[in-house]
């Protein structure tokens, strides 16, 4: 089938959802699964929240890596099939839209709109700790690398506006810049992963099974402990989502049916492998790990110590041109969820962020509101930790509504159709796994979780290291003694764990323009294709 008629399918396809073909279709199957890739971005999520994993679990931190890939590739496949059912734009709010109520599918939507918006800002706020080492380096500069500094926010505005831009000139500048980008990171994170582990062999290739100790001076109490392993999980959790995107791009992506599950899929497998490449060698190559986990050390201090000036300073162009293409994907997804519920006029000014340019085939109004929406956690900056934190929990928590909707829907005996990719009779137990993933991963994040171990055994006094995987902003025994994230100037408000905060305000300012507005708005009944069969499975 030659590409004008395969577009010609699609089009009619998209048609039969209620939807005209506004968007320019032009991604094939590798650019579908690189956005997903470049979303989910391993060196991105390794280089904001590394030192924490590393201080609450040393070398052990690379467990949670198989083990939260494991259960994201389960709910991966229950969202793959979704995709294929489903090719439009906004993947868990559509899919919760047709299989679940209005109101559901609403909050539902919005919890992912908020989540797309703190990712987008939490990784223009990694981008800096790449970045800012490479260019005092390269030329000597003395930028401040410190986190929450004034040349980290600077950077951080700048990447956001860039990738603002970019989005609104179309998907096919973004997936040019984004196929190359995904080329560079694979390839650079691979050898220079060999570099580290074979000519940097500090630690030895059995690091990551050294777990009772670490180093000299950190020990942990027992051989392991839960409480631990549940804090250092957060960097693979903040790492490994995003893979839905090839969904969500599925207006613009040729024969979505099909290539859409293929990419989800592959977006994971990849991630997983390339990630635990590059997280091993970095553990194998850190000179000190006593040291190391108790100065917090991140991956560019590891890598600057043991490369070259002129080699670590590819490496981290490497990481840095990664970590941007990570910022620009991010902001794509976000901005075809928010346009996907706009064209059903379920956001503020949905009419304006609805239109399409006809010459540049984007929502340009979506794109501005997105950049400005993401900006706001700028305005008191702290480093991408904080930001990276609620947007890690507030993603998990719109996949599990998702999870709970399909669920409900295949109770009733959906899906009546087999689409081009299908569970078939594992599909309920592939979803009731994701489900009980999801609720053990909520009570982590919601938990005021910490760990506590032993900074420096031999001194005298107490002298003590915790770790917060949920801290409160002004946190008095937070690594430091005194040391705070940040600080609300509301004294209620630097008293609750930071989660919580993030989960109040999304479900209070969405319960306030729901019913006070939303729910007033005329509603049409969805559109799905007769083939669907969606009777008895969705209200009508």
């Amino acid at each position: 089938m030659d590409v004008n008629e395969q577009a010609a399918r699609d089009t009619a396809d998209l048609e039969k959802f209620g939807y005209k073909q506004e968007l320019k279709r032009g991604l094939g199957t590798f650019s579908s699964f690189a956005v997903a890739f470049s979303y989910i971005s391993p060196s991105t999520g390794i280089f904001t929240l590394f030192y924490l994993g590393l201080a609450a679990m040393g070398a052990w931190l690379f467990w949670t890596w198989p083990v939260v890939a494991f259960f994201q590739f389960i709910v991966a496949l229950n969202f793959a099939e979704l995709s294929s059912h489903f090719p439009v734009a906004g993947s868990v709010y559509q899919w919760t839209k047709y299989l679940s109520g209005r109101g559901y599918a609403w909050f539902t939507g919005w919890f992912y709109i908020i989540a797309g918006v703190l990712t987008v800002a939490s990784v223009c706020a990694t981008l800096p700790l790449a970045l800012l080492p490479m260019l005092n380096q390269m030329f000597g500069w003395h930028l401040n690398t410190d986190f929450g500094s004034a040349d980290q926010a600077a950077v951080a505005i700048v990447t956001l506006v860039l990738i603002t831009v970019l989005n609104i000139y179309g998907v096919k500048v973004v997936a040019i810049v984004n196929n190359t980008g995904v080329f560079f990171e694979i390839l650079g994170m691979v050898v220079f992963a060999i570099i580290l582990a074979v000519a940097h062999n500090n630690q030895g290739v059995g690091v990551i099974f050294e777990g009772s100790e670490t180093g000299n001076i950190f020990q942990f109490p027992a051989p392991f402990s839960m409480s631990f392993f549940l804090v250092a999980m957060f960097m693979s959790l903040y790492v490994i989502y995003g893979f839905d995107t090839a969904s969500t791009l599925a207006e613009e992506t040729h024969n979505p049916r099909q290539e859409g599950p293929k990419a989800v899929l592959a977006a994971v497998i990849g991630a997983f492998i390339i990630g635990a490449v590059f997280l091993w060698a970095l553990l194998i190559a850190i000179p000190d790990m006593g040291e190391a986990v108790a100065s917090f050390a991140s991956p560019p201090v590891i890598i600057s110590s043991v490369l070259s000036t002129a080699l670590s300073s590819v490496y981290l162009f490497v990481v840095a041109a990664a970590i941007f293409v990570c910022c620009m994907a991010i902001m794509t997804s976000t901005i075809r969820l928010a346009f996907g519920m706009a064209r059903d006029d379920q956001l503020p000014f949905s009419k304006r962020m609805a239109k399409v340019s006809p010459r540049l085939h984007t929502p340009v109004a979506t794109c501005v509101v997105i950049g400005l929406l993401s900006a706001i956690p700028f305005i008191q900056f702290s480093g991408p930790t904080v930001i990276a934190v609620g947007a890690t929990a507030s993603i998990y928590v719109s996949y599990l509504l998702g999870n709970f909707a399909v669920m409900r829907a295949r109770m009733r005996g959906w899906p009546k159709t087999r689409a081009p990719f299908s569970l078939g009779r594992w599909g309920k137990l592939v979803n009731l796994v994701a489900i009980v993933w999801g609720l053990a991963m909520l009570l982590n994040f919601l938990a005021p979780s910490s760990a506590t171990s032993a900074f420096d055994p031999n001194a005298s006094g107490a002298n003590y290291l915790r770790i917060f995987s949920n801290p409160k902003p002004v946190q008095t025994d937070y690594y430091v003694e005194g040391q705070q994230l940040v600080d609300y100037k509301i004294d209620f408000l630097n008293k609750i764990p930071l989660i919580w905060t993030v989960f109040a305000f999304i479900i209070i300012v969405g319960a306030l323009y729901y019913f006070t507005v939303q729910r007033k708005k005329p509603y049409e009944a969805v559109h799905p294709p007769d083939e669907e069969n969606l009777s008895g499975v969705a209200p009508a």
